[in-house]
């Protein structure tokens, strides 16, 4: 169930994972905030993800899971708990930070390079090839065939394999497509564009219309735990090969905007409601 303080018209919107949120949440107001690293008080969390219609038990779940999954770090003080970031958090934001406000969801300088990556699993490995399809995945790749993966640019998956200890039975190559091949048609073969699209198609809508006077701080969390999930499953594939009047730059002109409306009033908000303390030390597995 929606709160009512949030006046953004949700109809049809997708509901974030609390796990999003948190993160949204953390990346908006704790992370690079001047003053060192910090950890908040897990009512100040509660109380603003109470704001989205996340619900207490909800949250102190996912704040445990968290913990659990290196995510997070507790710290009592007093009778309080308060959570911090670990440094996997901290590089999972910096990059969801890189994708929202500096590389964008318009590629218009692809430079033509494609990487290649193919891949052969016994056939008993479905859990590994579930986890390689869903890396890939977010990292901009697409289905040339079935073990055949292609993404614009240079694309570095060495971490990712190397994670998923596949490096004996994954090949990366790094090309550029022959006069011969039909990219555009490729591209469509490779990637669901009609789904993405309408994903942009219907933020845009929604927040093109939203009230924006209630809670600054309940709407630009919503606002950039939805646009994330967005661009998270957008591959920037390059502009020119898309279809005209691609929507994903007018739903990146909106998010922009309502951000930018946004980010004053959220951020006074957010320093008068919520209680943090200095996190001592962020342990380097996140436990």
């Amino acid at each position: 169930m929606e709160d009512e303080t949030l006046d953004v018209d949700v109809v049809d919107a997708p509901q974030p994972r609390p796990q999003s949120l948190v993160l949204a949440f953390f990346g908006n107001h704790v992370l690079d905030r001047g003053e060192g690293d910090l950890a908040v008080y897990s009512g100040s969390i509660i109380d603003v993800l109470g704001r989205v219609g996340t619900g207490e038990q909800a949250v102190r779940s996912t704040l445990t899971r968290m913990v659990n999954r290196g995510l997070l770090c507790r710290q009592r003080e007093g009778r309080k708990m308060f959570f911090g970031l670990t440094p996997h958090a901290n590089g999972i934001l910096r990059d969801g930070g890189q994708r929202i406000w500096r590389d964008g969801a318009v590629n218009e300088d692809w430079d033509g390079t494609w990487t290649l990556l193919g891949f052969s699993l016994p056939e008993s490995w479905q859990r590994q090839r579930h986890d390689l399809r869903s890396r890939l995945t977010w990292s901009g790749f697409g289905a040339l065939y079935s073990g055949l993966w292609i993404a614009p640019g240079r694309v570095d998956v060495r971490e990712i394999v190397s994670e998923l200890g596949l490096d004996a039975h994954v090949k990366v190559f790094h090309a550029r497509a022959d006069e011969f091949t039909d990219i555009g048609l490729m591209i469509r073969e490779s990637w669901d564009l009609e789904s993405l699209a309408a994903r942009y198609v219907a933020f845009d809508k929604r927040w093109t219309t939203a009230d924006l006077a209630a809670d600054p701080v309940a709407t630009r969390l919503r606002l950039v735990a939805e646009w994330l999930r967005i661009i998270r499953t957008d591959p920037r594939l390059p502009v020119r090969h898309l279809p005209e009047e691609w929507p994903a730059r007018q739903a990146q002109d909106t998010f922009r905007r309502i951000a930018e409306q946004t980010e004053g009033p959220a951020g006074r908000m957010a320093a008068e409601v919520l209680e943090t303390t200095p996190l001592r030390a962020r342990p380097t597995d996140g436990a």
